[in-house]
């Protein structure tokens, strides 16, 4: 695959909203980027409160701005506060550095993109990310190992 198509993102958002629904979670935002940034498509489910969309968006687009999830800049925020200060700043404060921005790998390992989701607690938005991707068979890349 060489890049991310709106069939394989709606796809995503698709699985992301499985899980949740498995789950029984809040209503959710979805975002996915792709390689470049550039928002593909993004849902917001009934009753998902109007900022979602926007946490959502800015943990996509932190994880592909730094080439790292959400997760791994929450990590640098706590250890470089000052770095993590001034990229808030460079970003237009377009960063949530916090669980659920999960970068989205080809199987060849390249970054084709990213998703975010708010609307639960950061670590479960995470999971519907990681289930998303899953589901249309690349690999998430969210920081833990």
């Amino acid at each position: 695959m060489s890049t991310l198509t709106l069939e394989i993102s709606n796809a995503i958002i698709d699985g992301a909203f499985r899980r949740a629904r498995d789950l029984r979670l809040a209503p959710l935002a979805v975002a996915v980027l792709d390689e470049g940034g550039h928002l593909k498509t993004m849902q917001r489910q009934d009753g998902a409160s109007f900022m979602r969309s926007s946490i959502a968006l800015a943990k996509a687009w932190g994880a592909i701005g730094m080439g790292v999830s959400s997760r791994e800049l929450g990590k640098m925020a706590k250890e470089r506060p000052h770095f993590m200060a001034a990229l808030a700043e460079v970003a237009g404060g377009r960063l949530m550095p916090v669980p659920g921005g999960v970068l989205i790998r080809s199987p060849d390992n390249r970054i084709v993109g990213a998703v975010g989701i708010s609307g639960d607690l950061s670590d479960l938005d995470e999971s519907c990310a990681i289930a998303g991707i899953d589901a249309v068979g690349l690999i998430p890349d969210y920081g833990k190992k």
